[in-house]
């Protein structure tokens, strides 16, 4: 009988990130570090049994839409609005800082204005995927802080599409009359939804109601739903992630997909678990090793001060220091996105291959070491002793547990 060859890569993988998962389940580790640990172990750079690096980022990308999918239904527009200044001024002015504070780094080492303003915006996008991970694994999603993180994650995410308008100028590289027309357009089309839903409290997708109790048609419905609205906003320039977003926030506002969550949550599992093993896989460990005394004092210099800095802003905008100093911690490391920045920034010429893997190696163990991170914050501001809280008119309100419901669930205000 012939053996696929993909089958032991396949087995393999399994094994480990079993394996893994549960020595960290014994830490009391997130899992995303042991997805991490194991790309970085069977990656091209490690063990070299997965070396279809472009395959699994393909499918990995489908887990972070499927995230951004399920949050998306438990925000409603109305509410997340209500967060537009937490979102802009905290995401504005936290890129102008540290762009600031890389230019200041620049002038010591002599960078070109291109290279400080690609590796502030690199070094200011924060992990969507890792955060609402831990905050969904902590049931603080609902709460106050979890919102506020929530519009600045989401107003970074629409933030990456002029910066890289500006890398791709800075480079040298002009986007065509086209592509600047296409993501205007994709842009006012996402905004003229969002005010639709924000007038309308309720509304209909009758074809998600005509649908319930046939299983296996619910599945490709739900799947076909949210990666059309994805590939819709993809297509025009923008994220594909802020696409299933938008297709999680009609679901959840038209209240007739309550089955979509159930039938879809096993391959967001699959899919997110595939996002982070990519990512691990891009780890060159012979780089790490030659750099990781360097690599290491630029996490932590990252994480100190991408901490400091939006807990500043946070507390500016009438957040307690307790609860900036969370929020700051849990966009202190380096996000997904930052991956496509610093690939565009090698392409412009913006940096070499030496800044590039630097990069590379930075970013990831920034997101290896967050959860840890986050955890050591939680303690230290006494959020895993506090309950969560109902949101405050300075952060975005939205739903917190009610007393009554069973664990778990939520309520939404009419």
């Amino acid at each position: 009988m012939h053996l696929d060859p993909a089958m032991p890569a396949l087995v393999g993988a399994l094994l480990a990130i079993l394996a893994v998962g549960l020595l960290l389940r014994l830490l009391r580790q997130p899992h995303v570090v042991g997805y991490l640990l194991v790309g970085v172990g069977l990656g091209p750079h490690g063990l070299a049994l997965i070396t279809d690096e472009p395959t699994l980022s393909r499918l990995g990308s489908v887990g972070v839409m499927l995230l951004l999918f399920f949050v998306g239904m438990e925000v409603h527009p109305r509410e997340l609005m209500r967060g537009w200044k937490v979102a802009v001024f905290g995401t504005g002015l936290g890129t102008l800082l540290i762009v600031a504070g890389v230019a200041l780094i620049g002038t010591w080492r002599d960078w070109p204005m291109g290279r400080v303003v690609l590796l502030g915006f690199i070094v200011s996008l924060s992990s969507t995927a890792v955060v609402l991970k831990l905050l969904g694994d902590a049931r603080e999603l609902e709460s106050r802080i979890g919102q506020g993180v929530l519009s600045i994650l989401l107003a970074q995410d629409l933030a990456l599409i002029p910066m890289l308008v500006i890398i791709s100028l800075l480079g040298g590289d002009n986007l065509s009359g086209g592509q600047m027309a296409a993501q205007l357009a994709g842009t006012a089309v996402i905004a003229g939804v969002v005010g639709w839903m924000i007038r309308s409290p309720r509304i209909s997708l009758p074809w998600l109601r005509s649908l319930r109790g046939d299983h296996e048609m619910e599945v490709f419905a739900a799947l076909a739903f949210c990666l059309t609205l994805a590939l819709v906003t993809g297509l025009t320039g923008l994220s594909t992630a802020l696409g299933a977003f938008l297709a999680g926030m009609l679901v959840g506002t038209a209240h007739e997909g309550d089955w979509i969550h159930r039938h879809l949550a096993p391959f967001q599992v699959v899919f997110l678990a595939l996002f982070f093993v990519s990512v691990g896989m891009l780890l060159d460990l012979g780089f790490l090793r030659e750099s990781f005394t360097l690599a290491l004092l630029l996490v932590m210099l990252v994480l100190i001060a991408k901490t400091a800095v939006n807990a500043v802003l946070l507390r500016l905008l009438h957040t307690n220091w307790r609860d900036g100093l969370y929020a700051g911690a849990l966009l202190a490391q380096i996000g997904e996105f930052s991956f496509v920045l610093a690939a565009v920034g090698l392409q412009a010429g913006l940096i070499g291959r030496y800044g590039y893997q630097m990069g590379i190696s930075v970013i990831t163990l920034s997101l290896a070491v967050s959860p840890l991170w986050i955890a050591a914050f939680r303690i230290l501001t006494g959020q895993r002793r506090r309950p969560l809280t109902p949101l405050e008119p300075d952060f975005p309100a939205g739903r917190v547990e009610s007393p009554a419901s069973p664990a778990g669930s939520v309520t939404r205000p009419e």
